[in-house]
């Protein structure tokens, strides 16, 4: 049963890249990293129930599981190459394996990335994805970078993510229609988008960059440790959907756009007389990116509200061990 799963696996992941000298199928891949060509990898593991609701459809789990990783990618500026899978299943169950793997081929085949290996074994559903990317030496965007001055950005629109899990988690309105904002919510937390074209065109223009997985404050938070700074956020310049709004008053929209995660938008600097060309070039790439605030001396994250005063955030995004 397990090398029948392998097997359907390998057969709905096969993608030909010329750097995969033996891929999937032996003790180990052998893979050629291009000349000028710097190895980005990172790697995820979601957990039923964790990172994932339970009874999550197959081909959205298998779809998230690649997407948070390209999205570790795309905040690096790296483009995506080969991966790595490792799941573990509670029963060789071929149905689930099939949709899982339909829903990870459907987020790898257009960016050409390539399955080369991993592992199943038996267990409580957990997925580990590892990925690898190449990226031009002396050009990847680490968090490690802001300058006190640069402006800061984000990708997309925030809290969509957290607001579909509450969706989730309550009784399903009467008057909520098949295609309307709930819908939006729970595919914007089911399947995100990593913004890796955005990735790459911040190479050139990005002071420090970090995807929105926690929570734009936690995630932030991290780029002004890394950088040594601290930053200011203005409340009423985030970029909320319609969705969001239309079912959440503005207080919890704020709530989910400041401190919930899954939204895997980039969140970077940038000086401010790069911002209307940076702006520019993320729109044309479909994504847009919102000026939120600014880096300022000193350390954390700073909200000011409508009223100009600043806010008592309680909560600054997802702990795993808090």
């Amino acid at each position: 049963m397990e090398f029948d799963l392998i097997e359907l696996i390998r057969q709905r992941t096969a993608q030909s890249r010329d750097d995969v000298r033996l891929g999937m199928g032996d003790d180990a891949a052998l893979l050629a990293v291009p000349p000028g060509q710097e190895l980005a990898v990172a790697i995820d593991t979601l957990v039923d129930g964790v990172h994932f609701p339970h009874g999550s459809a197959a081909a959205d789990i298998g779809w998230k599981a690649l997407a948070v990783n390209l999205s570790d990618l795309a905040a690096m500026g790296a483009s995506p190459a080969w991966a790595l899978l490792a799941l573990t299943l509670p029963t060789g169950d071929a149905a689930f394996v099939e949709g899982f793997v339909d829903g990870f081929a459907q987020l790898a085949q257009p960016h050409r990335l390539a399955l080369v290996g991993g592992d199943t074994t038996r267990g409580p559903l957990t997925v580990s994805v590892a990925v690898h990317g190449f990226v031009p030496p002396g050009r990847a965007l680490t968090r490690a970078g802001a300058r006190v001055g640069d402006v800061v950005l984000v990708t997309g629109t925030l809290g969509d993510a957290a607001a579909g899990l509450h969706a989730l988690q309550q009784p399903r309105r009467n008057d909520e229609g098949s295609s309307g904002p709930r819908e939006f919510l729970l595919d914007r937390l089911n399947r995100p988008v990593p913004r890796l074209a955005a990735g790459i065109a911040l190479r050139e223009q990005a002071h420090a960059c970090v995807d929105v997985s926690d929570g734009l404050l936690a995630d932030l938070r991290h780029i002004c440790v890394a950088s040594g700074v601290g930053a200011e956020i203005d409340a009423s310049l985030l970029p909320l959907s319609s969705a969001l709004l239309g079912l959440h008053d503005d207080s919890t929209a704020l709530h989910f756009a400041l401190s919930g995660g899954d939204d895997y938008e980039l969140c970077f600097c940038v000086p401010a007389s790069r911002v209307a060309q940076v702006q520019a070039d993320l729109a044309r790439l479909g994504c847009g990116a919102t000026r939120i605030g600014r880096i300022v001396a000193g350390e954390g994250v700073r909200v000011r509200g409508q009223d100009g005063a600043w806010l008592d955030i309680a909560s600054s995004g997802w702990e795993h061990f808090a």
